[in-house]
């Protein structure tokens, strides 16, 4: 049953949607992924994008959107993506501006519960992904914590990178576990080395830092770097987790996009299986 509830996130392979959405989505399916998680349509419809999760047989699971998308038209957002067949819609990241210790932190808490509540109207629920900063502390509390205090769970759910839960400071299982019974769907993304300057222009912001971003830490196909996956996935389905989404910001080892994917899949899979 759990080897069928690993999805994708297709930021992790974005290259090749750009030459071939429709082909990417078959070839991800065919690796053994059952599920993907969007991070743009590149120009293609609603009802296009769904067609094509129906042909190849891929769940349209959830979709990373970003917040000032989100926020400018909540209910037409939200549709969109209902549209496609989607049951979580995610904000995944925060400018700087919106981050904490900013004033505009305040209006993602409240942003938050007006398109939470939009999502829980269109029957899908709104989740929030973590990078690093959102252990920044407000007042002795993670910022992280402060948002999901601020926001109820029945319109806020989490949606833990546990990847980025590390390079925070904190043990990703343990988070997990602070989050049962709120945390559907996790992220599993692997790396090795330490933090290092200029990390986010491995997630395909800042390019111009690229080089300089180079160094110790590299993200990893899932099971080839530090995290202790197999404790993760427990403490992930003891905790009400119903999905797994594998991501990788960048390729590494020699490997392809695709050829990452793969090796995550199969790694999870063979974890799964019992």
């Amino acid at each position: 049953m759990w080897s069928e509830k690993i999805g994708l996130q297709l930021y992790s392979v974005r290259e090749d949607l750009e030459k071939d959405f429709a082909g990417t989505l078959k070839a991800v399916k065919e690796m053994g992924y059952s599920a993907v998680e969007f991070a743009g349509l590149y120009g293609h419809a609603p009802e296009e994008v769904k067609a094509m999760c129906e042909e190849t047989g891929l769940i349209p699971l959830s979709a990373h959107v970003p917040f000032v998308e989100l926020i400018s038209d909540p209910k037409g957002t939200v549709a969109c993506y209902k549209t496609i067949g989607c049951s979580y819609i995610v904000i995944p990241y925060l400018t700087e501006e919106y981050r904490p210790g900013s004033e505009k932190f305040q209006e993602v808490i409240e942003g938050a519960k007006v398109i939470g509540e939009a999502a829980a109207e269109a029957g899908m629920v709104l989740q929030y992904h973590n990078h690093d900063f959102e252990f920044t502390k407000i007042n002795g509390q993670y910022a992280l914590d402060v948002l999901y205090e601020e926001v109820k769970p029945e319109i806020l759910q989490t949606q833990l990178d546990t990847c980025w839960v590390n390079v925070g400071g904190e043990n990703p299982s343990e988070y997990v576990r602070k989050y049962a019974g709120r945390i559907p769907t996790v992220h599993l993304k692997d790396f090795a080395g330490s933090r290092s300057e200029n990390m986010y222009a491995l997630i395909g912001i800042d390019e111009d830092k690229k080089e300089s971003a180079k160094g110790s830490f590299e993200f990893r196909p899932v099971g080839k770097g530090l995290q202790n996956i197999p404790e993760i996935v427990k403490a992930s389905i003891e905790s009400g987790a119903k999905w797994f989404i594998v991501e990788q910001d960048q390729p590494s080892m020699g490997y392809t996009p695709l050829e990452c994917a793969k090796i995550s899949v199969d790694y999870l899979k063979s974890i799964l299986k019992d």
